[in-house]
């Protein structure tokens, strides 16, 4: 009969752990108004993204030169570029960019980061010390120059953004994941588990890994809005997503020659990043003083 009860109470513990720290994280997330105000904000982007065909009067390549520079007007809520593309349309398509990229190079370093800063935690000795000098060549520069260096390897176009970014943000996810290893490692529960016999898959996945995803996830809310401005940057510079493929970045770039006689040419596609950063960045403060309870007093 205990061996009953241990086979169907034991493996359903820690689900339930999981599913009652996330209830409360959502719970704290609710309690505080610019996480909410900021998961509206972003929420509303990522609707304009997902439904931008629905939602742009004109495609967001068509060139209708006889509409040239034209103000923001009925026809052009936003106004036209100097190719007569419609700039509202582009905006709602350079969210989809900007957003895919935030998340998919975001997404891809957490997955390498994660993985080099397990195993260099784990294992220690020469592995530890040799994956660490490669991270720390890696955290040696900023994240811009590191992207500027890696498109300059690799080429321009979306994708290329997407892996320069995600190789830019490995070193940090890498080096703080190593850090929250070192210091599970050395929990007496961790131990036991060893001493029990424990296969190492499993301690990784029952006790190391919800013991570090708070602050993976604070990190990836962090960067995303990073990678958006990066990535912006890049296209500004020439570096970035190939034209004609509707980009924030590409189409201040773009507008800023024609910023005395048409300033809504960088301005509206500049607003939209702005936007979008606040947003990201009060969702992300949300959800650090959710997850973290250094930064909520709550040490329980």
């Amino acid at each position: 009969m205990n061996t009953t009860l241990t086979s169907t109470v034991t493996p359903t513990a820690p689900a339930a752990r999981l599913a009652a720290s996330l209830a409360r994280a959502w719970w704290l997330l609710r309690q505080q108004r610019k996480a909410m105000a900021g998961g509206l904000i972003v929420l509303l982007f990522v609707l304009a993204a997902v439904f931008a065909p629905l939602l742009a009067p004109y495609s967001p390549t068509e060139q209708i030169f006889a509409d040239t520079m034209q103000g923001p007007s009925a026809a052009h809520w936003m106004g036209t570029d100097s190719f007569g593309q419609d700039i509202l349309s582009r905006t709602f398509y350079g969210a989809r960019s900007a957003l895919w990229i935030g998340f998919a190079s975001v997404g891809l370093g957490v997955g390498v980061g994660v993985a080099v800063g397990l195993f260099a935690g784990l294992r220690g000795g020469r592995v530890e010390w040799l994956l660490m000098r490669i991270v720390d060549g890696l955290l040696a520069f900023p994240e811009l120059i590191m992207a500027m260096a890696f498109m300059a390897v690799l080429g321009l176009g979306m994708g290329n953004v997407i892996l320069a970014l995600a190789l830019s943000f490995v070193g940090p996810f890498a080096r703080t994941v190593r850090a929250d290893v070192l210091q599970v490692k050395a929990r007496p529960y961790i131990e036991a588990a060893q001493l029990m016999g424990v296969p190492e898959r499993e301690i990784v996945l029952r006790h190391v890994l919800p013991n570090i995803a708070s602050p993976i996830l604070i990190q990836a809310g962090m960067r995303i809005s990073i990678a958006i401005l990066l990535a912006s940057g890049l296209s500004f510079l020439g570096l970035g997503v190939v034209p004609p493929t509707p980009d924030w970045g590409l189409m201040i770039a773009e507008g800023r020659g024609f910023i005395s006689m048409a300033p809504w040419m960088a301005g509206m596609p500049g607003l939209a990043l702005a936007l979008l950063l606040v947003g990201l960045n009060l969702l992300a403060e949300g959800l650090r003083d959710a997850l973290d309870p250094r930064t909520r007093g709550d040490h329980a």
